[in-house]
């Protein structure tokens, strides 16, 4: 339908705004802002992973919020809590004022990103969302390509306090009437459950979010969604550094990092095309076996610089296809009518981990060799691509 289009379109802008400024900004705005403040590097970021702990917390009641009433006001509101915590974030002084205002952002996250859009996708397109998330994912996939030069530029031409403001006002001005215009679908009628062939033809039983939070499945998709995330997190810091201590050169490791932005997109498009017409349950099963044959090649043979490019592309593209099966598992296997308060809850666990995982490894780092830390990268991957194989089964 036209609407549908119009609202993939709108979404599409908004999540790059989105990712840009609440997620990537940070990692280039944070060492002017620690030395303007006179702050440690930790007080800068811990806010920021305060923030993820936040949007874990609200995100499952803003995704019963959208699947009773549709993404345009919900999302609309996140645009103008984005607005006043970026707002806020310009003028910070004490540390206090710092981590409300990541605070109010952390809500913001929850309202807006991914899970969010994901839902509101639901609502639209039913069982044939899957295309839908998957086109999103790829237009959020240049959010780190726009935003880190645009955030640079900035920095240097208006400084840190200004940027945010900027970026305060971009989603007021923008994001804020996009959502607006999206078109508000219809609530689901009441269903009988169906039974025999007629549940095989119409699909998955559609769950509540207590009979899901009881069915062993969930707890299984849970901590597989955890694990990678706390993976991801971690390499997100720490990958030119560990590449470098298997003796790559610093322009090397970073040229070599460089590949895994491109493979998320590449992931994503063979995901669209060559892989449309398998499962979601089998698009899964690749992607999270990829990511432990990938620390695999980098623990056996890191110093080679093939075995180093092989991870990158590995990783980049789990990491990218991954994105897409948190949008379509839940759906495949809970139904849709609730949809986005188990979407939600599934996703707390992940912001948990993508929170911790930075600093964990960080402090793996310091106390132990490049070999060990991988090797418990290597388990938590093995554990995660476990429990999945668990799930779908159940």
């Amino acid at each position: 339908m036209h609407f549908r289009r119009i609202n993939l379109a709108i979404l599409a802008c908004t999540q790059i705004m989105s990712w840009g400024a609440l997620y990537y900004a940070i990692a280039i705005l944070a060492p002017a802002m620690a030395r303007d403040l006179g702050w440690r590097s930790e007080t800068v970021i811990g806010a920021f992973s305060w923030s993820l702990l936040v949007s874990g917390a609200a995100a499952t009641p803003v995704g019963m919020l959208i699947d009773k009433h549709g993404g345009r006001w919900v999302m609309g509101a996140g645009s103008l809590l984005c607005g006043a915590g970026f707002a806020a974030l310009s003028q910070v002084h004490t540390v206090a004022a710092y981590y409300a205002a990541w605070t109010v952002l952390g809500l913001a996250m929850a309202m807006t990103m991914y899970e969010a859009a994901f839902a509101t996708i639901n609502r639209e397109f039913g069982m044939q969302s899957r295309q839908a998330i998957s086109t999103l994912t790829l237009f959020g996939g240049f959010a780190s390509t726009v935003s880190w030069p645009l955030t640079q530029h900035l920095l240097g031409a208006s400084g840190w306090r200004d940027t945010w403001l900027i970026y305060g006002v971009a989603h007021w001005l923008v994001c804020l009437p996009l959502h607006l215009l999206l078109q508000k679908g219809e609530r689901l009628p009441a269903a009988a459950p169906a039974t025999g062939a007629a549940a095989a033809q119409d699909g998955p039983r559609d769950h509540t979010l207590a009979e899901a939070v009881r069915h062993p499945a969930f707890w299984k998709l849970g901590f597989a969604f955890s694990a990678n995330s706390f993976i991801f997190a971690a390499l997100s810091v720490h990958l030119i550094p560990l590449l470098q201590t298997y003796g790559h050169a610093a322009g090397v490791a970073v040229a070599l990092a460089a590949l895994v932005g491109p493979m998320q997109v590449a992931g994503r498009i063979g995901e669209m095309t060559v892989g449309r017409r398998a499962k979601p349950q089998t698009v899964g099963k690749i992607t999270f076996g990829a990511l432990p044959a990938a620390l695999v090649a980098l623990l056996l043979f890191g110093r080679h610089g093939w075995a180093a490019a092989a991870f990158c592309l590995l990783y980049g593209m789990s990491n990218g296809i991954l994105t897409i099966v948190r949008g379509t598992i839940p759906q495949t296997l809970f139904g849709r009518r609730h949809y986005g308060a188990i979407s939600g809850a599934l996703a707390g666990p992940s912001l948990l981990s993508r929170a911790a995982g930075p600093l964990a490894v960080v402090a793996l780092a310091q106390a132990s060799s490049p070999a060990n830390l991988l090797l418990v990268l290597l388990a938590a991957a093995l554990a995660s691509l476990a429990c999945y194989l668990l799930a779908i089964r159940a």
